[in-house]
């Protein structure tokens, strides 16, 4: 099967007044597993559709194979689809389903034969061709839908939000599953997403979307560790984020005032964002908590803060802190036997230097 790219190319769309797709530019390389990632109304299910040809963008190239197809319409694209809903025909067989592409197409019968007996062994389907979709589980349904798009063999796979109406455990099965099939197939492979861990654990390169605004494009973790504005920090991931003002920059070094906090000194970034406002982000997993009166690292920028909450998820204990006027998020890995920070104890939060990104405000 060949593989093939995918780029936007300036595009724009607009429902009326309303610009949902505001000059985005891609490059999905041919191969890849590329995710759009955001929140509901970031218009990653708009661009989702615009690339199987179900909407039409007003201005821009949309671009598959180097091919513009702006103006072809969806069954000329050689692209397949799957939907949230899966949209199967429940009057038909496994079977029937996988099979019901390739016989609109008029495909012969000896050929339709090897193809959904070669589909439906791909997904570990083959021996439950003869049910109908309400006698499979969710994620049985879910291995019809992407049965019957491998079957008509398309150059770039859409996935929207395929995964989101199966429980936790059957999401991750399925998720490693979908990774294991695309590697397999060597196909294009675009995944929309509002779950930033879906995302993370499947995509080679992941853009990240608000408002039709692409904000950022990378390999997920380099959006974690270098967010390039609030809204990606905020987005992917846990972030705390300080209000600062900018006092002085020295040499390789920027002090900072830090809101309720004081004066802190970090390295001057190779890009240090401009403005006097500056907003200090860091993870809550990169924080040291120790007790009010504990030996300090030098290493470590150290706060004061109070314990204002605290919440067990099993691998580490979420603390909220209260440092100064502001709520930082703090990760303490858990193991047997470990003592909790009770509820209004003082403690002392390190914060390695090396771990902090300067924002714009």
């Amino acid at each position: 099967m060949k593989k093939v790219s995918v780029q936007c190319r300036n595009v724009r769309l607009s429902y009326g007044p309303v610009e949902v797709l505001k000059n985005v530019n891609l490059d999905i390389e041919p191969g890849e597993f590329f995710a759009l990632l955001g929140p509901s109304g970031s218009g990653k299910s708009t661009l989702l559709r615009l690339i199987a040809g179900f909407n039409r963008h007003q201005s821009g190239e949309l671009l598959i194979d180097g091919v513009d197809v702006s103006a072809q319409p969806p069954w000329q694209r050689q692209v397949g689809m799957v939907f949230q809903s899966y949209a199967l025909w429940p009057h038909l067989s496994v079977w029937d389903n996988v099979a019901f592409g390739l016989v609109e197409r008029r495909v012969d019968k000896a050929t339709i034969q090897r193809k959904v007996s070669e589909a439906l062994e791909l997904v570990g389907l083959a021996t439950l061709a003869r049910r109908k979709p309400n006698q499979l589980s969710g994620g049985q349904q879910q291995r019809v839908a992407l049965a019957r798009t491998f079957v008509i063999e398309p150059q770039v796979l859409l996935l929207d939000e395929p995964l989101s109406n199966l429980d936790k455990s059957l999401r991750v099965q399925m998720r490693q599953e979908l990774l294991a099939m695309q590697r397999r197939l060597g196909l294009t492979t675009v995944f929309v997403t509002h779950d930033q861990e879906e995302a993370m654990t499947t995509a080679d390169r992941m853009a990240v979307l608000d408002r039709g605004v692409v904000q950022q494009v990378g390999a997920p973790a380099t959006l974690y560790d270098y967010p390039v504005n609030t809204f990606v920090a905020n987005f992917v991931g846990t972030m705390n984020l300080l209000n600062g003002r900018v006092r002085g920059r020295s040499g390789h070094s920027l002090a900072v005032e830090l809101d309720g906090v004081g004066d802190v000194t970090f390295a001057l970034p190779a890009e240090p964002p401009l403005g006097e406002r500056v907003v200090v982000s860091f993870r809550p997993h990169t924080l040291r908590i120790e007790v009010a009166d504990a030996a300090r690292d030098a290493r470590y920028i150290w706060m004061p803060g109070t314990v204002e909450a605290s919440e067990f998820l099993g691998e580490f204990t979420r603390y909220r802190i209260r440092v100064g006027a502001q709520n930082l998020a703090v990760d303490q890995p858990h193991y047997a036997g470990l003592t909790k920070f009770a509820v209004g104890a003082a403690v002392m939060l390190g914060l390695e230097p090396t771990q902090v990104r300067l924002l714009a405000a």
